[in-house]
């Protein structure tokens, strides 16, 4: 183990921020029980706001190693609940924001936010699913829990060629559901029907001009996962069928919801509100183990696009925000895995 390795740093002065791709030491870290050798990490939404100057109002101290995720081997740890030569993962909690995360050869972390790697998972898959995937896990099973079944009819998934979109494309098609994936990007049409989607729409289809808005819409969809939010939320919610459930866990289309409780009252929809960041982990060790299992899907590789290196994450992080990639981008960081 080196004392110096390659980070990620994204650092204030003043009012001046600077990200740059560095050599810190390891007493540069924050504290914590856990010391990684991160194998691999992903590019999710929120990576890509970090590395906007200030971090997009996503990174909450500086200086600070983005990456909301990573994979790896612990290399030391003072907490009688791992020790070295275990293989982990870390998702949510404050990776990569207010702590250093996974964008860089190693990390330290609390115990308390680590889960065991399961044994049929590698690391690249584990990254391959990522914050997206735990995302989109929480909302099929809360959607689930909600009394969905496959054979209730179609379930709806908006910005679906995204990560938490695909994933959830990917996770209801294994699950046994008929999908009706929603997206913009005509290109990503084969991409969906390979993952399971059984019908494609264009996200028109679920935006209506403000002024021709009903607050109910003929029934069409069972359930919704909405990784979109703002204009396409409130269409949705208008068009689910008596007693369906909509799990919201993106705002990439606004935060402010313009609807009415009509949907709620009259049909008795259900909107389930999706967060990965503080979920229990009691639930968390549950679903990873299923997406190492069950849930699982047969397309696996095919949902991760692309994987990329260190030095290539600022132009992958800019083509996420501006909506350009499909799927799934993993960031290798070690070469001995």
């Amino acid at each position: 183990m080196l004392n110096d390795f390659t980070a990620w740093v994204h650092e204030r002065t003043n009012d001046s921020f600077e990200i740059s791709l560095k050599k810190i030491k390891l007493e540069e870290l924050p504290a914590g029980d856990v010391l990684i050798k991160v194998a691999y990490s992903s590019l999710n939404y929120k990576d890509g706001l970090a590395f906007l100057p200030g971090g997009g109002q996503v990174l909450r101290s500086f200086p600070v190693v983005p990456g909301i995720d990573l994979a790896g081997t612990v290399v030391q740890s003072q907490d009688a609940a791992f020790r070295a030569g275990d293989r982990v993962l870390v998702t949510g909690y404050e990776l990569g924001t207010a702590s250093s995360g996974g964008y860089a050869e190693y990390a330290r972390v609390p115990a308390k936010w680590i889960v065991p790697l399961p044994d049929e998972l590698s690391f690249r898959e584990a990254m391959g699913f990522g914050t997206a995937g735990l995302t989109a896990a929480i909302a099929v099973s809360r959607l689930e829990q909600s009394g969905l079944r496959p054979g209730a009819g179609e379930v709806l998934v908006t910005g679906a060629s995204g990560g938490v979109g695909s994933m959830a494309v990917a996770l209801l098609a294994q699950r046994g559901y008929t999908v009706v994936a929603a997206s913009g990007k005509a290109d990503a049409h084969a991409y969906l029907q390979m993952l399971g989607a059984a019908r494609i729409i264009g996200r028109g289809e679920l935006l209506q001009d403000e002024s021709a808005r009903k607050p109910l819409e003929r029934q069409r969809w069972a359930a919704a996962i909405d990784s979109v939010g703002g204009d396409t939320l409130a269409g949705v919610l208008a068009a689910i069928s008596y007693g369906g459930s909509v799990a919201a866990c993106g705002l990439a289309g606004g935060g402010e919801l313009k609807s009415t409780v009509l949907p709620f009252i009259i049909r008795g929809v259900s909107l389930l509100g999706i967060d990965s960041v503080y979920c229990p982990m009691d639930i968390r060790m549950l679903l990873w183990q299923l997406l190492s299992d069950d849930w699982k899907p047969a397309q696996m590789d095919a949902l991760i696009t692309k994987e990329i290196t260190l030095e290539q994450v600022p132009q992958h992080a800019a083509a996420i925000l501006s909506g350009s990639l499909i799927g799934r981008t993993v960031i290798r960081i070690s070469e001995d895995v």
